[in-house]
């Protein structure tokens, strides 16, 4: 078991980045997921294909980290069923995540997918980088959110422009939380009773899932 890497404060006028730490919170927490959104296809499972990125290289590195915030399941997936992970970080709480190395034009072309954009251009990530949020648009994944940096390189991950308590949560499926489980137990800093009990308590899952029917869900993954 190793420990989470601990975010730190960017400091402002610092150089542009050639590479960031995409966050995720979700399920490309589980590096195999995350594949399909770099190199291409259409996942196990999925109704929907991928273009992938233009720098089709895996990250150098993941490495598990927790951010400020809560994380909470809301609209409905066409993917997967159910509700989507959000990250909110505006509210306390903790929400375990996995940041992953990679080159700015990867970023901009993993959250381009997720915003159901067509990869191929950079973001500019001014907004971002220097007060700490930028909102691109008004659909999902359209927010921009730096809460620090790691080892000097700045710490990027999206979700949508609203709070938690602006909508309905949804309850996440089976095979979303499974995922969800996966991808944090796979980042190797957390138990799977910590990753049961942390999944099951996010506002949408709350009351709809048990810690121990997640556990089971993870159980059947590996």
């Amino acid at each position: 078991m190793i420990s989470p890497r601990v975010i730190q404060r960017r400091e402002s006028g610092s150089a542009p980045p050639g590479q960031v730490w995409y966050t995720s919170y979700g399920s490309n927490t589980c590096l195999e997921r995350l594949s399909y959104y770099i190199v291409g296809g259409r996942p196990p499972g999925a109704a929907r294909a991928y273009p992938g990125c233009r720098d089709t290289r895996l990250p150098r590195v993941s490495v598990p980290v927790e951010l400020d915030g809560v994380m909470y399941f809301a609209t409905e997936s066409p993917v997967w069923g159910g509700g989507r992970a959000f990250y909110d970080p505006g509210v306390r709480g903790r929400v375990l995540a996995r940041a992953h190395l990679v080159s700015v034009g990867q970023f901009s072309d993993i959250a381009a997918q997720e915003m159901y954009r067509e990869p191929g251009v950079d973001l500019d990530l001014t907004e971002a980088l220097s007060e700490g949020r930028a909102v691109l648009g008004g659909g999902r994944y359209e927010a921009l959110v730096c809460p620090g940096a790691l080892d000097g390189v700045p710490v990027l991950t999206f979700t949508a422009p609203w709070s938690v308590d602006e909508l309905e949560w949804n309850k996440p499926s089976a095979s979303y939380v499974r995922v969800l489980g996966s991808g944090l137990l796979e980042a190797g800093a957390w138990d799977v009773d910590t990753v049961a009990r942390y999944l099951a308590a996010c506002p949408g899952a709350a009351g709809r899932w048990t810690a121990r029917e997640v556990e089971e869900l993870i159980a059947e993954s590996e």
